[in-house]
């Protein structure tokens, strides 16, 4: 994969789809390392909505991935979202910065939903 440039605040692919080939193709191009999570939990939804006989699994699963990536497809964002969980994971939770690195990672998961929400 060659190096994508986007202009600042811009984003490096479109939005895809939200079936699973499309977000395993838009994942593989802005977090191929979580790929092997990905397909993971795309068998456990399966499994689970054979097992309850519900399509909830799948979409839940389809909707989570659809978030993880349009938060990944931003850089400015992605990197809001890692540096708040490295804080998160670094700082003790009595320190006032531990609360605001969680507010800023419920701040940018909410955004990146309404965003799809919007679309």
């Amino acid at each position: 994969m060659s190096a994508q440039h986007t202009e600042p605040g811009g984003f490096l692919i479109p939005r895809p789809e939200r079936g699973p080939a499309a977000l395993r193709v838009a994942l593989a191009q802005v977090a191929p390392h979580r790929l092997a999570e990905m397909e993971q939990q795309k068998d456990e939804a399966i499994v689970l909505a054979a097992r309850t006989d519900s399509l909830g699994p799948i979409v839940q699963f389809l909707e989570a991935w659809a978030v993880v990536i349009e938060i990944a497809r931003f850089p400015a964002v992605s990197a809001r979202l890692h540096s708040a969980e490295y804080a998160a994971q670094v700082l003790d939770r009595e320190d006032p910065a531990w609360q605001a690195a969680m507010n800023e990672i419920q701040a940018v998961y909410l955004m990146a939903r309404e965003s799809l929400a919007h679309e």
